[in-house]
């Protein structure tokens, strides 16, 4: 029964993400094309480039603060999609919580570079994806996310989110989460790796940035 429910639960998850997966690695190889194809853009992503070499983690926090946090937040507040609690309080959280998680990211890239290099050779990419996606966002990424906001559903309260960190979320919500994180995030990092050093964190902001944008506009539906 378990099983049956587990399998179900996936299986509507990857639906529910299987058009705006989709829409998301367009977005995302569409901008890599421009990239690499459209000699114009390269004045706007030199200076993105140099941004990031010169402020390092302090253009990651604000960066990913911006586009993971304040953008969403602000459709999320005009929609009145928001949990009902202190709009300040949950504004600092939004921020703070997806600067670190931009840092941390941002130096998981940085050691992923140590260890497989820089090219954007399939070898490369199919090494740094898998590490990603395998170690990296199942055992750690994915579960701490789902985690960090089901204590922000729980009003910040860490009794509260213990007792709701039940036998079923780990059985059931968390594998569902980390299935379908798979099915818009492999393809996505697989098109992120394929750039600079230096613009690997500024995609990842843009694409993370219009999926959660996504997840908020069908979580209104």
């Amino acid at each position: 029964m378990k099983t049956n429910y587990l399998f179900n639960t996936i299986k509507q998850a990857l639906l529910n993400n299987l058009l705006p997966g989709f829409v998301l690695q367009v977005f995302a190889l569409s901008i890599v094309l421009v990239y690499f194809y459209l000699p114009a853009s390269q004045t706007s992503f030199n200076a993105i480039a140099e941004l990031k070499l010169n402020h390092g983690w302090r253009y990651t926090f604000i960066a990913t603060a911006l586009f993971g946090g304040l953008i969403p937040f602000i459709y999320l507040h005009l929609t009145k999609s928001l949990p009902k609690q202190s709009v300040i309080k949950l504004l600092c959280f939004y921020l703070i919580f997806w600067g670190i998680k931009g840092v941390e990211v941002d130096l998981f890239y940085q050691l992923q570079g140590y260890w497989f290099g820089y090219d954007n050779t399939v070898a490369t990419i199919v090494k740094k994806t898998a590490m990603d996606q395998f170690i990296y966002s199942a055992l750690w990424a994915a579960p701490s996310i789902t985690l960090c906001y089901l204590w922000l559903e729980n009003n910040f309260s860490f009794n509260q989110t213990v007792k709701a960190a039940d036998k079923h979320f780990f059985s059931l919500t968390l594998p569902s989460v980390i299935v379908s994180n798979w099915l818009v995030w492999i393809p996505a990092v697989s098109i992120i790796y394929t750039m600079p050093a230096e613009l690997q964190i500024p995609l990842f902001n843009l694409v993370l940035c219009f999926w959660v944008l996504m997840l908020a506009a069908l979580n209104r539906k």
